[in-house]
């Protein structure tokens, strides 16, 4: 059988994982700055934690786990019921009990349902793990990958949701990276539903709002048409889709446009309270972000990267009610995410990743013989113990395979120690790059290492 990998996953060699290593570290490094905790949770939960909390269309894209012992004969007749509900669209507890986490924000909600009597108040936590969607592949877009992300609870405080933004904002300038940070309320657009008399079934709006970009206005407009909106409701909506310029014209056409709608209102002076502790040119007031996930209630965040073709590397907002779900009211949040994949895909495209980020091995040690081998493997672990990287080739072998395998590796510096260097207590270190050697004293070895210690190759 040809050995393959489930169609949406990846394996990573060592060039890449060093890679998503420098942005991990650096994401990590931000969340720390500001004062975030780690936390992990499991990779599956139980399938009624999940399902219900990301609208029809994201229910669709779980993972589900099937029950271990399906094939007992005293489960075997509930299973194949099981099936029946199953092809009918719906969960049975009798085939599958658990599923895949499908973002990490639903775990922090469950996990703060059960711990927030132990917890401090507000609780910041950062989280990077693994996440699974049963999602089409395509580029950027995998059914395995990585999220990293960071959220609050605790605190109705829009410092919170400000702060949220300036984390962005300083991890993409440490990464170098250029992006839009776009920032909206969905109370506003609750206040747009309210107004188009579609306050009954907001997620209508939102949803079609969300595909604006995919899909553009007029497929847009014929979403809400056959929703059952009308001319004139569509006219307001294409009205607020519209919107653009300095922020503060943005902000007076909003109050003017939502002005008999309470909620639409304090929306819009969130915002403007928001934009007031982060005024800066990296974020912009962008009205025709949704985010179609149905648990925002305040400020929703998206990041785009500039100068190349990518769906969005980053998002989130504030979800008040979340925790709700789970049976403990009053617990407001607020949280971002990073799509690690995504922002990889962009920095690589972008060549973005530092020269130094590559290869951490200094020098290999040629294997010449059982007497020369011992030798240099004493060599080795000095070396080691000073924090130099290296290894020692295993086996001896001819110069070219050593060298070949130097390269492959990018390792910078070979270390040749024959019969001769033995002799004289002395080595042979090529810098395979220009060629150049140098005999040096094999008590000289760690200040040689030390002193090209930033060598790039």
């Amino acid at each position: 059988m040809k050995p393959s990998i489930p169609q949406g996953t990846r394996d990573f060699q060592a060039a890449t994982i060093r890679k998503r290593y420098f942005i991990i570290n650096t994401i990590r490094e931000v969340f720390e700055l500001y004062a975030f905790e780690p936390l992990e949770t499991p990779a599956f939960e139980n399938l009624e934690t999940l399902t219900g909390k990301y609208g029809d269309e994201g229910d669709q894209l779980i993972f589900k786990i099937l029950n271990n012992g399906l094939h007992l004969e005293s489960k075997h007749e509930k299973a194949t019921a099981a099936f029946e509900n199953v092809l009918k669209g719906r969960s049975d507890k009798n085939l599958t009990e658990r599923a895949l986490r499908y973002d990490l924000t639903i775990p922090f909600a469950r996990f703060v349902a059960l711990n927030h009597a132990q917890l401090p108040t507000p609780f910041k936590r950062y989280q990077m793990q693994t996440v699974w969607r049963a999602d089409r592949p395509q580029k950027g877009r995998y059914r395995e990958f990585l999220q990293c992300d960071a959220d609050i609870a605790g605190s109705n405080s829009l410092l919170c949701d400000a702060e949220l933004a300036m984390l962005y904002a300083d991890v993409f300038a440490k990464l170098k990276l250029p992006v839009r940070i776009k920032i909206n309320n969905r109370k506003i657009l609750s206040g747009l539903a309210e107004i188009t008399g579609m306050a009954e079934n907001p997620s209508t709006l939102t949803i079609a709002i969300d595909k604006l970009e995919k899909i553009g206005i007029e497929k847009v407009k014929q979403e809400l048409q056959q929703g059952g909106i009308n001319e004139n409701q569509i006219s307001i909506i294409q009205q607020y889709l519209s919107l653009s310029g300095p922020h503060i014209e943005i902000f007076n056409a909003l109050k003017q446009l939502l002005k008999d709608s309470d909620i639409g209102l304090k929306g819009v002076d969130e915002l403007e309270t928001v934009f007031n502790l982060i005024d800066d040119e990296r974020f912009v007031i962008d009205t025709t972000l949704a985010r179609g996930l149905d648990y925002y209630t305040g400020t929703i965040y998206e990041v785009k990267a500039d100068n190349v073709k990518m769906g969005s590397i980053g998002g989130g907002g504030r979800y008040d009610d979340l925790t709700g779900l789970f049976g403990v009211k009053g617990i407001p949040g607020a949280g971002i995410s990073f799509g690690i994949d995504r922002i990889f895909d962009v920095m690589d495209e972008l060549m973005l990743f530092p020269d130094d980020v590559g290869g951490l091995v200094t020098a290999l040690f040629f294997n010449m013989g059982p007497r020369e081998s011992t030798y240099s493997f004493k060599l080795v672990e000095q070396c080691r113990k000073n924090g130099i990287a290296c290894e020692m080739f295993y086996e001896k072998a001819r110069l070219d395979k050593q060298f070949k395998y130097a390269e492959k590796k990018a390792i910078p510096f070979v270390v040749i120690i024959g019969s001769e260097e033995m002799n004289s207590n002395q080595c042979t270190i090529k810098q395979l790059n220009t060629g150049e050697e140098n005999k040096i004293p094999v008590s000289e070895i760690i200040g040689f290492f030390n002193k090209n210690a930033n060598f790039k190759n």
